[in-house]
């Protein structure tokens, strides 16, 4: 987590959250800038997409299936082109510009035929078919019925690479989920808006601790508070001095006791090498090596080093 921003409940939307984002690039940098901004409907607004254009940061928003939306879905589902989009999807792109847009935009169009059944079980009871859908589901039996999304982008990739780009954002909200529903930033209110944010930066920076630590332990996975806590917590330790020299002996009790054992003793390991050379290190050069342990899913085995200008503190 790099940034924490808390807003009184009734200022949700992405107009109350954008500023302290912008704030947060200008803080970091344009060199330590992400290669792209990904939102949901939320985002995919006239000001977001504006902004983006403005400073040269690709983006990739859903759109609300706003009158105008619907209208190109319907012509494009009679037009050939559709290509494969992954994951049953299938894509096609287009241009449109919305009623308060500055400009025509890209945008990418995708369907995935559903169950007919699924169809009507998610209908009103009514037999007309929720937004969800494209077509009648009273109609001719043997017709497909689609369910259907509008993404909006800058970037110039072909379909199959920007859906399976806004495909994986379902994975970086796990980790909201799992800091609202484990780490319990959904698990306290009160009115006063500075200590609220004074928690949730709390919060979020134990969460880094936390996280990079068990990635030291196991490097091949992201294990999630619910599980690493019991998993990694569930001891008994006892210090000891000898000889000039503090150990300190855990004992788990958890079932996983093995798993436990070997997780520590890739730590032990790694710090244990670090050791000897840490104090010839700057304390960034340190983290560096921790980092690259910790990351090296990612890395390949590569170190990594200096950002390319310097962070302010």
């Amino acid at each position: 987590m790099l940034e924490v921003e808390v807003q009184a409940g009734n200022q949700h939307a992405s107009k109350h959250s954008a500023p302290g984002l912008w704030t947060l690039l200008a803080r970091i940098g344009r060199a330590a800038w992400p290669c792209l901004l990904r939102g949901d409907c939320d985002w995919g607004t006239e000001a977001n997409m504006s902004r983006a254009e403005r400073e040269g940061l690709p983006y990739l928003f859903k759109l609300r299936l706003t009158r105008n939306a619907k209208r190109l879905i319907e012509r494009a589902m009679v037009e050939p082109g559709w290509s494969d989009a992954g994951q049953g999807w299938q894509g096609k792109q287009s241009s449109l510009r919305l009623v308060g847009w500055s400009r025509h935009r890209r945008v990418i169009l995708l369907r995935r035929p559903i169950e007919r059944t699924m169809a009507v079980v998610q209908g009103d009871g009514s037999g007309r078919q929720l937004d969800l859908y494209f077509g009648e589901i009273t109609a001719d039996p043997t017709a497909k019925v689609f369910e259907y999304a509008v993404l909006v982008t800058s970037l110039p990739d072909e379909v199959l690479t920007v859906a399976q780009l806004y495909r994986d954002r379902a994975a970086g909200e796990n980790n909201f989920d799992e800091l609202k529903n484990h780490w319990g930033w959904g698990g306290f209110t009160t009115r006063d808006l500075q200590r609220c944010r004074l928690m949730a930066r709390i919060v979020a920076l134990i969460y880094n601790w936390w996280t990079l630590f068990v990635r030291l332990a196991d490097p091949s996975q992201h294990t999630e508070a619910i599980t690493s806590r019991p998993l990694l917590l569930h001891g008994v330790g006892r210090q000891t001095r000898h000889a000039n020299q503090t150990t300190i002996t855990i004992t788990s009790t958890h079932g996983k006791a093995g798993d436990v054992r070997r997780m520590l003793a890739e730590v032990v390991t790694f710090f244990s090498s670090l050791r000897p050379i840490a104090e010839q290190l700057t304390d960034l050069q340190r983290w560096y090596r921790i980092l690259s342990r910790a990351l090296v899913k990612y890395l390949k085995g590569r170190q990594l080093g200096p950002p390319p200008v310097a962070l302010p503190v």
